[in-house]
């Protein structure tokens, strides 16, 4: 199978390069999916340059956070999914509610990363997703979806009824919020 890797110490796209590997298999807790699409966030773009946090790459890395596919197979233990769900990576590999925990991060040092066609994640990393999304939509969702939706419902200064909304730029952040705000996002 093949996956796209920054190389250890990669500073922009010279360093990012098609690798040829085994398929993977998953673990006891972990599932494999095929992954159909994913998407860029300026996150990436940093990781790919060395300028995220801990700086360049000090291993090779498979970039992207986001990303949407089928589960192949799962391991032993896996309780949340079977083989043919439709699943979308998290961006914390371990965060599944609640206030936001730092944690791996997926597409960066230690964690996986998107860019590949089939790649193991922890059970805890992916969520279902929704019937009415194509796996490109999907794919959209994890890193600017979540940031765009607390940044506007959960927050600490959670949109209101009649509320104005301000978005800098026309980033995938921005332009999710304006389609939450637009459609009346409100919170739980």
């Amino acid at each position: 199978m093949r996956s796209y890797v920054i190389r250890a110490g990669g500073s922009g796209l010279d360093d990012l390069v098609i690798d040829e590997r085994d398929e993977p298999k998953p673990g006891p807790r972990e599932v494999l999916i095929r992954v159909r699409a994913c998407s860029l966030n300026y996150r990436d773009q940093a990781i790919l340059t060395g300028n995220y946090f801990g700086g360049k790459v000090p291993a090779d890395q498979v970039p992207l956070s986001d990303g949407a596919g089928e589960v192949v197979s799962v391991g032993s233990e896996v309780s949340l999914f079977k083989a043919g769900d439709r699943v979308a990576s998290t961006f914390f590999m371990n965060w599944l509610e609640g206030p936001p925990r730092m944690g791996p991060a997926i597409g960066a040092p230690p964690a996986p990363g998107m860019l590949s066609e089939y790649v193991v994640l922890p059970e805890t990393a992916v969520v279902p997703m929704a019937a009415n999304l194509s796996f490109e939509e999907a794919a959209t969702l994890p890193c600017a979806g979540v940031t765009a939706w607390n940044g506007l419902v959960g927050g600490i200064a959670p949109l209101k009824p009649g509320q104005d909304v301000l978005l800098l730029g026309t980033g995938g952040v921005s332009i999710l919020a304006l389609q939450f705000a637009k459609a009346g996002a409100r919170g739980s």
